[in-house]
């Protein structure tokens, strides 16, 4: 079953472009092909109706880790619906290479791989094990943009 089926079948509606505020304009794509390789730009956690999601703050703080894994599972949904738009199909992708994670990380806070598995755990029921299966960083930061628990890169091998 390919990563399209996959997620008919599950029933996963993917957001629509993200809803900049007015005014704000981003010097970058979400998605940067370069030959064989797609690389995706830092995504954050997106309504169904394409405005970014709470909940906003800072993870083992304001942000419980369940509440951060939802979000970071969110921003799969959103890198998703990126690539399905550059790509024309998710069935394009032949293999997830690296997965960088950042946490809106309170001071102390350790558990930001849990965190990642919201995203990591996604890419996996969607693409399975071969092709799902990456490299990942989770890191946590003092900050992020708009107050988000979490923020994700990655980089995909595509084909044809």
């Amino acid at each position: 079953m390919g990563a399209e089926e996959k997620l008919a079948a599950l029933g996963i509606i993917l957001p629509p472009p993200l809803k900049l505020p007015p005014g704000m304009l981003l010097p970058f794509p979400w998605v940067n092909v370069r030959g064989d390789r797609a690389y995706i730009s830092g995504h954050g956690p997106q309504e169904p109706d394409g405005r970014l999601t709470g909940p906003s703050g800072v993870v083992g703080e304001s942000v419980s880790l369940e509440k951060a894994r939802a979000s970071a599972r969110k921003v799969g949904l959103s890198m998703l619906a990126s690539l399905r738009r550059e790509l024309g199909s998710l069935d394009r992708i032949t293999g997830w290479c690296r997965v960088h994670g950042m946490v809106n990380a309170a001071p102390g806070f350790t558990q930001t791989p849990a965190v990642m598995n919201g995203f990591s755990d996604l890419i996996l029921e969607i693409f399975g094990p071969e092709i799902g299966r990456h490299a990942r960083t989770a890191i946590g930061v003092s900050a992020l943009p708009f107050n988000l628990p979490v923020e994700i890169e990655a980089e995909v091998m595509i084909g044809g």
